[in-house]
């Protein structure tokens, strides 16, 4: 053991000490995994979300979990903000989703035609690159200036599809190879303006890798009902998913 293990120097950054401030949409508040607390209302804030069992089993000394589902970058800076101080140590973010309209390109590929579909998230890609940047640089600015001595870890999204899975019903392949790789250029472009903003971006397409729809062993929600669980992680997804893929950089 070195002498920097027996000083405690070689602990993570996510001791006990951390001020930790969870913001975000749906992935992070933890629709779809049920176990919602009475007091988050329709924002859907999950005892099983990755928030609530980072900081179950990490204790820090503050856990401010504000994440709300539905919500965007710009409602993200104007709602939730006001949890962070700078005393802040540690923040968690997912954001960027809402803002290209990812449940009405759910809702045009399960209802529509293929053409639909594939036109709709052509239209969401275009999205990523043009608008979605400076939105999250705002966002990240913002927080950072709340915040300025925080750790921030920004999370990305899941894959959705197995391709060549084992779905026999549902959306065509092409549907689901469109909208893998919209979340690839979602994830992409999150990764980069993170990086811009000093920021730590965390992928989660490895740990739902073998997990998504079509593998058999699903850690997402299909098209189900209450309709809002649709294509958002399970409880499984939560601490198999998002929690390691936090914990491996907080």
């Amino acid at each position: 053991m070195g002498a920097a293990a027996v000083l405690g120097l070689a602990q993570p950054a996510s001791a006990a000490g951390d001020a930790y401030v969870a913001l975000g949409d749906s992935y992070s508040s933890g629709v779809g995994a049920g176990s919602y607390t009475s007091d988050s209302g329709d924002c859907k804030r999950s005892t099983k979300a990755y928030p609530s069992l980072w900081a179950a089993a990490n204790a820090p000394s503050s856990f401010k979990f504000v994440a709300c589902s539905g919500a965007t970058t710009t409602s993200v800076s104007n709602g939730q903000l006001g949890a962070l101080a700078s005393s802040t140590t540690l923040v968690s973010v997912t954001a960027g989703g809402n803002d290209v309209g990812f449940a009405d390109v759910m809702q045009t590929c399960v209802l529509q035609s293929q053409a639909n579909c594939v036109s709709r998230v052509n239209t969401a890609v275009s999205q990523m690159q043009s608008s979605l940047p400076g939105k999250l640089d705002s966002l990240y600015g913002n927080i950072r200036a709340r915040a300025p001595q925080a750790h921030v870890v920004v999370l990305g999204y899941p894959r959705f599809y197995r391709l060549s899975g084992s779905c026999i019903a549902g959306l065509t392949e092409t549907e689901r190879s469109a909208i893998n790789n919209a979340s690839d250029v979602l994830n992409g472009v999150m990764a980069k303006q993170a990086a811009n903003a000093g920021f730590t971006f965390s992928s989660v397409v490895d740990e739902f890798t073998g997990h998504e729809l079509c593998s058999g062993d699903a850690w997402l929600h299909s098209v189900s009902v209450p309709i809002i669980n649709s294509y958002h992680p399970k409880a499984v997804g939560q601490a198999g998913g998002y929690l390691p893929a936090f914990r491996s950089v907080a």
